[in-house]
C-alpha cells in the first residue's frame, strides 16, 4: 500500500510536500545535519527518528510502524519523509527507507507515500517526481 506520487501532483499534496521542505529551512540551522525520519503530516502531528547508527533492515520497519502509530495515522495515507544534506539524487539510504514505509505500509494496511527532503526540493525516490525551488519561503 505504498504509494508513489505521479504527475500531475495533487494541489493539497504539493502545498504538503512544500510545507516539508519550509520546516526544515526553518528548523534546521546546521549545514551538515544527520539524516532524520518524518511521519504524519506537515505542520500538524509527526513523529520523528534520527538513526544514531546503522539499522538493519527489520529494524527499519520496527521504525517505520512504531513511527506510523506514534503520529496517530489513520487509515487514510500518511507521509513519510527522509530529510537528509545534499543534493536528491536517489542514494542507498532512501532507497532503504523506501523498502522499509513500504513493507510497513503493507503490513499495517495504511497508505504510505514517501519522498527526501532537502533545503530546496523534495523528492519520490520510487517514480522521480519532485519539486524544487531556489528560494524558498512562507507564503503570507
Amino acid at each position: 500500500m505504498s504509494v508513489g506520487i505521479v504527475e500531475p501532483v495533487p494541489d493539497a499534496l504539493q502545498r504538503l510536500l512544500r510545507l516539508a521542505v519550509l520546516e526544515l529551512v526553518n528548523g534546521e540551522r546546521r549545514r551538515q545535519f544527520p539524516p532524520m525520519l518524518h511521519v504524519g503530516t506537515p505542520g500538524g502531528p509527526t513523529a520523528t527518528f534520527e538513526p544514531d547508527g546503522p539499522l538493519d533492515q527489520a529494524l527499519r520497519v520496527d521504525v517505520v510502524e512504531a513511527l506510523v502509530r506514534r503520529a496517530g495515522c489513520g487509515p487514510a495515507p500518511s507521509l513519510v519523509w527522509l530529510s537528509r544534506p545534499g543534493p536528491l539524487d536517489t542514494q542507498d539510504l532512501d532507497l532503504l527507507w523506501l523498502a522499509a514505509a513500504a513493507t510497513a505500509a503493507r503490513e499495517l494496511g495504511v497508505g504510505l507515500r514517501m519522498v527526501v527532503v532537502d533545503r530546496r526540493s523534495w523528492r519520490d525516490p520510487r517514480t522521480g517526481v519532485g519539486r524544487q525551488w531556489r528560494r524558498l519561503r512562507r507564503r503570507s
